[in-house]
């Protein structure tokens, strides 16, 4: 199997499924049986785009500037941020669906915070 192969399956499949996921998800109405306490959507959100901002990250480690730290850090940042707004814009356009400002910035503050613990994972791990 070829690098490039192996470098899609393990690293850009895993994100282009997840996306997928989400954009599917965001078709049907919203589950009935959501973790009850306040501002639990808002968790969900933070959580689900972390998990993408770390996804981003890992696949950009596979392009030519994998060892600009501050590039990696910012387009993973907004790759994952950008998917999260324009899954909100998708939402106003679905019918039981709405969109929620405070859904976007959980979106983002998720992203954000997802590559931040994943950069300072893989340098913990490498010291």
């Amino acid at each position: 199997m070829s690098t490039k192969l192996k470098h899609f399956i393990l690293y850009w499949l895993p994100l282009l499924a997840y996306c997928a996921f989400i954009y599917i998800q965001s078709d049907y109405p919203p589950p009935e049986t959501l973790p009850s306490f306040n501002f639990s959507d808002k968790l969900l959100h933070f959580v689900a785009y972390a998990l993408m901002g770390l996804l981003f990250y890992r696949a950009y480690q596979t392009l030519s500037f994998k060892n600009n730290r501050q590039l990696l850090l910012v387009l993973s940042m907004a790759s994952a941020s950008l998917y999260g707004i324009s899954d909100e814009i998708h939402q106003h356009f679905v019918p039981y669906r709405e969109a929620d400002f405070f859904d976007a910035v959980a979106d983002i503050l998720g992203a954000i915070c997802g590559v931040y613990v994943y950069q300072f994972w893989q340098i913990r791990k490498k010291n």
